[in-house]
């Protein structure tokens, strides 16, 4: 039995970690002062109109967490982070071990401190001081309607469009306008909740446990530690069905048998490969949420229930290493976390890696190599986008007091981080061996959080030969030049396997440019078995090269129904930026169809920038698909696309 809490988890004697020193300036907390062991939310969930005022929206009931002292020297208060969305209504606080019903409940002060704009401090005082290693409960009854974390959507924002729906999302900063708590990736505690709904109403939450108690209420329970920002809950018309040995999706009514259908049988052989590379799958069952269209990722990890966006629905299947992504999550990020968010290329690095490894495994080296070559053409547009230079385009990125980490969100983590992790391989030079040591790093972290330090000392104790070599100071690619200067990776994986892939992509957008196209030579490419990363390259290459000369567009446009009247979104974006690059306005309704269609911030942003970025009549159909989208949007998306959308100061 696990004594103590997540610090004790695996039993073995843990090697001190640099992490346990690392701060978090995103944190108003003192989450170095207490330990936290287990979070309860007991809540009930109400639809109404949007608040303030009696009747509107909201949960409302209380958040129980169960803290012990590590100061050596006692504690007077305790913070939590908080936001002035939640409103705190009472504290009171019961000493002694968990679930002592003799120990009295007794009322104690709190006050709130302004933090940040994304945040504030909870104070609570302790009336007496609690002693170093203390345990104690402290119950917090609070409401939340309006705010950042919780997101309501009206019913005409659902798939259904005929009941409301709400769901949380905490990553990076956003639970702490859920629940007040440690709003940290730098410690993890297990949870438990029970959520009351109303009739014709299914909550859903990302736990190990999910209980039906009586007609209206649900019980959940997470059994491993995990950090605040993976807590999350759904509550909608929702249905499901089985798509494998421990899997099962979550949709509404309306979209359960397209999701049961693209699905159905592929899940499982994506786990069992990331269980033979990485080791087990501690999760339990691995579900995933499709979200009404207006959710702005293409997925959260949260553990058990990955939050999804509606647009992986293609049809067709091709867009199922979104979901190979987020179930790298279970080891990379879910069970070994960045201790802070300056670090978040330890959660997504791996990640980009891991995934590529299973489909490496599962589609074969050609077609992960194209799919990683669109990755790295993302990060080119990025950089060239805000200059190399920038301060964003490091591994381990300072974020400032103040700072949103939410707003240094970029593809560095994600594809330089890749990088990383593949020039590490390479030093190694031997595949096996480096799945092995991944599989040893997880078991090694597991259930911790870490900064790059602890990651990269353990690298070089597995690898003794390498560390004699001195391989983390090799001019030019010096670890610490790979983690803080910015601009372009050092090293590039190599990813010609894909050539027999992009070659033919890249000819065929060649005939394309000529102002006169050899409609024999196009016409002879036979682009029908092309899988859907094959088209998006060849997108990019004519994308890279428009303007095409006039009448090329709409030539494409007839001669590819395929991809002008695409139902799949990575086929409709690129289209779209085509379109808006060569102002081929005959199409402009499609850019409008597909921001009205969903609400993906990965979708929505580059469209407006393409928008504004182009002629009069372009930045007109910004304005007037934004005025038409905006009610559906999610807040964050709203707040960035009034950014692209206000005048530029000259």
């Amino acid at each position: 039995m696990e004594s103590g809490g997540p610090g004790n988890y695996s039993g073995a004697a843990r090697r001190p970690l640099h992490s346990a020193q690392a701060v978090d300036v995103a944190s108003a907390s003192s989450f170095r002062a207490f330990e936290i062991l287990h979070l309860h939310l007991d809540l009930r969930a109400e639809f109404g109109p949007p608040g303030p005022g009696p009747g509107s929206r909201g949960l409302s009931g209380t958040a129980t967490l169960e803290l012990r002292c590590l100061l050596p020297e006692g504690a007077s208060e305790l913070r939590l982070d908080s936001h002035s969305c939640l409103e705190v209504t009472a504290a009171t606080l019961r000493r002694g071990q968990p679930g002592d019903q003799q120990a009295p409940a007794e009322p104690v002060p709190f006050h709130t401190q302004p933090f940040s704009h994304y945040g504030q401090a909870l104070c609570v005082a302790f009336p007496q001081p609690c002693g170093a290693a203390d345990r104690f409960e402290l119950e917090l009854t609070y409401r939340v309607g309006e705010g950042p974390g919780v997101c309501w959507l009206a019913p005409e924002q659902t798939a259904g469009k005929k009941k409301p729906f709400v769901y949380t999302q905490g990553q990076a900063v956003l639970n702490r306008a859920f629940f007040p708590c440690f709003d940290t990736p730098a410690v993890k505690c297990t949870y438990s909740a029970l959520i009351e709904v109303p009739d014709g109403f299914t909550a859903v939450m990302s736990a190990d446990t999910w209980e039906k108690r009586g007609p209206n209420k649900f019980f959940f329970q997470m059994s491993h530690p995990i950090p605040s920002y993976l807590i999350a809950l759904a509550i909608g018309d929702l249905a499901s069905a089985e798509v494998g040995p421990r899997s099962r999706v979550w949709a509404e009514p309306c979209l359960i048998e397209a999701a049961k259908e693209e699905y159905s049988g592929v899940i499982e052989e994506f786990l069992a490969t990331g269980e033979k590379l990485f080791g087990p799958y501690v999760w339990g069952r691995y579900d995933l949420l499709f979200m009404p269209p207006s959710f702005p990722f293409g997925g959260m990890e949260n553990p058990c229930l990955t939050f999804v966006t509606p647009c992986l629905l293609a049809g067709d299947r091709s867009l199922a290493d979104v979901i190979i992504h987020e179930i790298s999550h279970s080891w990379f990020g879910n069970l070994v976390t960045n201790a802070n968010w300056g670090e978040f290329w330890l959660n997504e690095g791996f990640t980009m890696y891991a995934q590529r490894r299973i489909s490496t495994i599962l589609f074969g080296a050609a077609y992960t190599c194209l799919e990683a070559a669109t990755g790295r053409a993302l990060l080119r547009q990025h950089m060239n986008v805000s200059g190399e230079e920038n301060p964003l385009n490091k591994l381990r990125v300072k974020i400032e007091p103040g700072v949103d980490p939410d707003d240094t969100y970029n593809e560095t983590p994600y594809e330089k981080g890749y990088c990383f992790v593949s020039y590490l391989a390479h030093l190694v030079g031997d595949q096996d061996q480096f799945d092995k040591f991944l599989k040893a790093y997880v078991d090694e972290f597991k259930f911790q959080s870490i900064l790059a330090e602890d990651f990269l000392e353990f690298y070089l104790e597995y690898f003794p030969e390498l560390k004699k070599k001195g391989v983390d100071s090799i001019p030019g690619f010096e670890f610490d030049r790979w983690l803080n200067t910015p601009g372009w990776p050092p090293y590039l994986p190599d990813l010609s396997p894909g050539d027999s892939l992009m070659k033919p992509a890249e000819e065929l957008a060649e005939l394309w440019v000529t102002s006169e196209p050899d409609m024999q030579a196009i016409e002879a490419v036979a682009i029908s078995t092309w899988k859907t990363y094959q088209l998006v390259y060849f997108l990019d290459k004519i994308l890279q090269k428009s303007p095409l000369p006039p009448g090329n567009v709409k030539k494409l446009g007839e001669t590819y129904p395929k991809i002008s009247n695409a139902q799949n979104a990575e086929l409709r974006l690129r289209w779209g930026q085509i379109i808006l690059k060569n102002d081929y306005q005959e199409e402009f309704q499609k850019v409008k169809d597909f921001l009205q269609s969903q609400g993906k911030q990965k979708y929505t942003l580059p469209l407006y920038h393409a928008m504004m970025g182009g002629s009069e009549m372009a930045r007109t159909l910004a304005k007037d698909t934004f005025a038409a989208t905006a009610s559906q949007l999610h807040s964050n998306v709203v707040n960035y696309v009034q950014q692209i959308l206000a005048p530029k100061d000259s």
